[in-house]
């Protein structure tokens, strides 16, 4: 499939993610990260160009709606309670409804279920809609695996991350369960042959988003 993907795309983009950093940087920095790494898991799956191109946008928007959770929420540095978070597994739907007016445009079209799915579990015990297995878009069961991937691993003000070696085995542990078992294989055989390429990988990324920002990526 050719390339098709609007010249305004990365204006749109800038404008989005800028919102997104000035409600929470750590957030921002994350879907930068989650954006490379879904590129390079759907490179390393057999995705052709355009499609990692769709699962690269749809992991940079991610988690785009977390603008629209509270502070004391989104900030919190301990354990949520049950309530918040259900308000923050609105989150997806959220990021969802800020992409909504784009949706006319056949590459936003297809983005969006990446971002919608997310959250989804193999097992069906996912959110927003419980939908299992295949069923899960592909883009989806990407971004699921470097997410968490990601969260494990990124040091936070609250806590450092954890070594790679750990996360590794957490995703392999509940493969087949929480992630599609195949993509963690893939992942799990290709993720430590990304890291020579991580740092330009993330600046390229970035530098399309906010060119004048500087950030230290020391994830992943």
């Amino acid at each position: 499939m050719a390339y098709d993907i609007p010249t305004w795309s990365f204006g749109v983009a800038r404008s989005i993610m800028s919102m997104v950093r000035m409600k929470d940087a750590a957030t921002y920095e994350h879907c930068v990260r989650v954006s490379r790494m879904s590129r390079s898991l759907a490179l390393a799956a057999g995705l052709n160009e355009f499609d990692q191109k769709i699962v690269e946008f749809a992991g940079l928007f991610h988690d785009i709606g977390k603008v629209g959770v509270p502070d004391s929420v989104l900030l919190k540095p301990d354990k949520l309670t049950n309530d918040e978070y259900e308000t923050m597994k609105s989150h997806p739907v959220l990021s969802v409804e800020i992409l909504r007016p784009l949706s006319q445009v056949e590459f936003y079209e297809l983005t969006i279920p990446g971002v919608r799915h997310h959250h989804e579990r193999f097992d069906g015990r996912g959110y927003p809609h419980g939908v299992s297995g295949e069923e899960i878009p592909l883009a989806s069961r990407i971004i699921l695996v470097v997410d968490t991937f990601d969260a494990m691993t990124a040091t936070r003000p609250y806590r450092k991350g954890l070594p790679a070696e750990v996360a590794y085995k957490e995703l392999a542990d509940f493969a087949g369960r929480q992630f599609d078992p195949q993509l963690v294989k893939i992942f799990l055989d290709s993720h430590a042959m990304w890291k020579s390429q991580d740092r330009q990988q993330f600046d390229e990324v970035n530098n399309l988003v906010l060119p004048s920002v500087v950030i230290d990526n020391k994830a992943a």
